[in-house]
């Protein structure tokens, strides 16, 4: 038995949250013996490796169902699915760092002289640009890296390598730089290894996000390595013209694009296939390469993906020009990764929340299907073992320490054992729901799956390496944080150079002699968290998606009903705290007001405490009446909001201060007519005085009064 005490907690669902989170911690002391689990990942590892080379070697893959090998241009096309087959013995080249986590040293240095000998690129076959990138290319660098930290711990080892791998490493990319070639610098997705681009391949215009924005550690890491900055600049093109071709409005990309205009073929966007590693690539360039304008790009998606593809646990699909617009009903696999990119953001917290939801849905179908839905169904049944799911929970142990996460990975040894593992490997499940079996085993179920694995159980004594100081590439190929300190860091002073880790330790902190710079946005601060909140975060995650699988279903036994169209809205303008409908609609909505002494009101959301809404409303207002338990869990996926908002206390007193604002408006008004009026009559005035100035002078016959007794001759006045 792995638990020393297993951990059965009998708890009704009706105890609170907060409760069950505080008494966990003294209810369940399961200890979780990870010696025995390392070990037994190990051995997972060499059941898949050994039969790889028993059955298989030298194809790309092993099929393990029939115990033999897949051979590009032999076995049965599966069409482009075979695109990262090119008759280069891919397992093990993909799997060879793996062979140096395990400490299988013996196994390794057999590999790389199997390599060296054995395997050619001048094939003539059309191989997808992406995948050999980060399989081959990642893999080849990676074994050349880690040569030197197995000759520094068995210095007698590995005397005949000098530098083979990188040569091969360069061979590649000198194979995959013609589809590069492009107007925008975007890559072809697709080459042939001995010809180059095709004609027919050069027709074909659309690549997806990813394929394009997964080059630059890989390549960053040849030119730095071999000298020549091409491969490097030919990546970060492509990066550039990726990060120009965003929507500008809401700052997410498509899914697939035209590699010459860069205009959007599939505007769909989220997080999963065809977008997921080029968000991943956006992070770690900065980490790996200490350059924060990568981590500015990166910042600018995730805050977008968190507004408008994040749905409290959930991540629905969106147009990226229509943000508020659902693409898609179901979620696929591949985003699996992002809460272990979220725990390297520092976004811990809401890193534990999707996991959990992930989580739930593996434990509802035993592996986590290819895709499924929002109601967690299985959309595609398909699991090839992949490794994303085990990604995460590696970096939300590293960063936490939560023992749940050893168990998490206990489980998924345990589900692996018993439904997967055959006598030639293990084989891919067909169909989650009736866990029939496919024969393949991919190569990044040894180069990824089981790797993960290993290192979450593995204590630092028992790695040959510190992954502190790596970045792991999206196909877990492990590249230094040096190669990011200088162009071409020489070997020797590699361990002086090395100043960033990925994850940095309270004691790391606080020796003198051991100063390190965090080389990610995750800091010591961001990974204190305790296990009580953790269990709280999962506890209330798994209580909504449980509430959320139950509607579905019911809502699959009733008729759908329609209701009326929604009111007009509350205006924050029109709001009254003494008005009986608007406190009744804030309480539907779940915001409690409180009235400070000054007059200034706070209002509390908790969609929780709301009541329950009776309707579901789209985009174009139609309505679809809904039971409360659907209300209930809808307004679990809002978060909590607090906002202070200066307001009167009462209507009369807002009456009041309308009729102050208005008689203040009629005297200003009132001051304007008198001083427009005055201001008119001098100008009356003063025309009046220039017109009387013109005018022609008359002159005013004077009669004199006559004299008394005094007789005069009468004389007629003459006019002028």
């Amino acid at each position: 038995m792995r638990l020393q005490r297993p951990c059965t907690v009998a708890v009704p669902f009706s105890v609170t949250v907060l409760l069950l989170a505080a008494l966990a911690p003294f209810i369940c002391h399961a200890k979780i013996d990870k010696k025995i689990l390392r070990e037994e990942a190990y051995e997972l590892f060499m059941h898949g490796y050994r039969s790889y080379m028993d059955y298989a070697y030298p194809a790309d893959e092993l099929m393990p169902l029939t115990c033999k090998g897949r051979y590009r241009g032999i076995t049965p096309s599966r069409g482009d699915v075979d695109d990262s087959l090119g008759n280069f013995s891919l397992t093990l080249i993909d799997s060879l760092d793996t062979l140096v986590v395990l400490g299988a040293v013996d196994e390794f240095e057999d590999a790389i002289k199997k390599v060296i000998e054995e395997v050619r690129f001048d094939s003539d076959f059309v191989v997808s640009v992406f995948e050999t990138n980060i399989r081959i290319l990642g893999g080849l660098l990676s074994a050349h890296l880690l040569v030197d930290v197995v000759r520094a711990k068995y210095p007698d080892r590995l005397k005949f390598y000098s530098g083979q791998l990188l040569k091969m490493a360069q061979e590649v990319g000198d194979r995959l730089m013609p589809a590069f070639n492009t107007t925008s610098g975007l890559p072809f997705s697709r080459i042939n290894l001995r010809h180059g681009m095709l004609e027919y391949l050069k027709r074909q215009k659309d690549t997806c996000t990813a394929c394009g924005g997964t080059m630059l550690l890989e390549m960053a890491a040849l030119s730095r390595l071999t000298g020549n900055p091409l491969y490097e600049e030919k990546a970060r093109k492509a990066m550039d013209f990726l990060w120009s071709q965003r929507h500008r409005a809401s700052d997410l990309m498509g899914t697939v694009l035209n590699i010459d205009s860069g205009d959007w073929v599939r505007r769909d966007s989220g997080i999963g296939a065809g977008i997921d590693s080029y968000y991943e690539y956006c992070l770690k360039s900065y980490i790996l390469l200490n350059e924060e304008d990568y981590l500015f790009r990166f910042n600018k998606h995730y805050d977008a993906v968190m507004r408008y593809v994040n749905k409290g646990p959930l991540f629905v699909d969106v147009h990226m020009h229509r943000p508020t617009v659902a693409s898609r009903s179901f979620m696929d696999s591949l985003l699996a990764f992002w809460p272990g990119l979220q725990v390297l953001k520092g976004d811990v917290k809401r890193a534990v929340e999707m996991h959990e939801m992930l989580y739930q849905v593996i434990q509802k179908h035993k592996f986590l299907p290819e895709a499924f839905t929002h109601d967690f169904q299985v959309h595609w049944g398909e699991h090839p073992l992949r490794p994303e799911f085990i990604e995460s929970t590696y970096f939300l142990y590293r960063a936490t320490k939560d023992p749940h996460y050893l168990e998490v990975a206990k489980n998924i040894m345990d589900s692996i054992n018993r439904y997967v593992r055959v006598p030639c490997g293990f084989a891919g499940v067909k169909d989650v729901r009736t866990m029939t079996h496919e024969d393949r085993m991919d190569s990044f179920v040894l180069s990824e799956t089981f790797k993960y694995l290993y290192l979450i159980f593995a204590e630092s004594e028992d790695l040959l390496l510190d992954p502190d100081n790596f970045v792991l590439t999206t196909e877990a190929h492990f590249l230094p944080l040096s190669i990011g300190d200088s162009p071409a860091p020489a070997q020797s002073d590699v361990d002086n150079m090395i100043r960033r880790r990925v994850f940095i330790r309270p004691d790391e902190l606080q020796a003198m002699e051991n100063e390190f710079v965090s080389a990610n946005p995750l800091t010591t601060e961001h990974q204190t968290m305790d296990v009580e909140e953790a269990q709280m975060i999962r506890e209330r995650t798994k209580s909504v998606l449980e509430e959320l699988m139950n509607i579905h279903h019911k809502q699959q036994q009733q008729p759908v009903q329609t209701c009326a169209k929604p009111s007009e809205r509350l205006h924050a303008w029109a709001f009254s705290a003494t008005n009986k409908e608007h406190m009744r609609m804030l309480r539907e909505m779940g915001i409690e007001v409180q009235v400070h002494t000054d007059g200034r009101m706070h209002l509390t959301h908790q969609s929780i405490n709301g009541e329950l809404i009776q309707c579901m409303y789209d985009q174009y207002g139609n309505g679809r009446r809904v039971d409360a338990t659907s209300a209930a869990v809808l307004m679990h996926f809002t978060s909590s909001v607090d906002a202070v908002l200066f307001h009167s206390r009462s209507t009369s007193v807002q009456q009041f201060l309308t009729v102050v604002l208005l008689v203040l408006v009629i005297w200003i008004l009132a001051i304007l007519l008198v001083g427009i009026s005055m201001l008119m009559a001098g100008l009356v005035a003063k025309l009046v005085d220039s017109v009387s100035e013109f005018e022609p002078k008359t002159t005013t016959p004077q009669i004199d009064p006559p004299e008394p007794k005094k007789s005069k001759p009468k004389i007629k006045a003459k006019r002028d």
